[in-house]
């Protein structure tokens, strides 16, 4: 069930992301959503604002964040709430891939 109340959750940090919370890769944070949570990490470790959110305040497009299994994205984005035993992680997008390749 879900609540409105302040919950403590773990996000998990990917290690591209974790030279800027002293190497932790789990920061337990504080909010009733997961745009709280998020504006309590950033809060705690302010150098990782700019790599998470916009100038716009909103979240990067190559950030995706999953509610346990689910990416927010097809929830309530980052005002799904949050309850006692939800864990929030950070999923870069990775881009690239391999020149195509002529077989003839």
């Amino acid at each position: 069930m879900k609540t409105s109340q302040y919950t403590n959750t773990p996000i998990h940090i990917p290690a591209p992301l974790r030279s800027y919370t002293g190497g932790q890769s789990i920061i337990n944070v504080n909010g009733g959503s997961v745009e709280e949570a998020l504006n309590d990490l950033v809060h705690q470790f302010p150098a990782l604002k700019q790599h998470l959110f916009n100038e716009e305040g909103t979240l990067r497009t190559f950030v995706n964040i999953y509610l346990n299994d689910d990416d927010i994205r097809y929830l309530r984005q980052t005002s799904t709430e949050l309850s006692e035993d939800d864990e929030l992680t950070i999923v870069p997008s990775i881009a690239g891939g391999c020149p195509a390749v002529s077989f003839g």
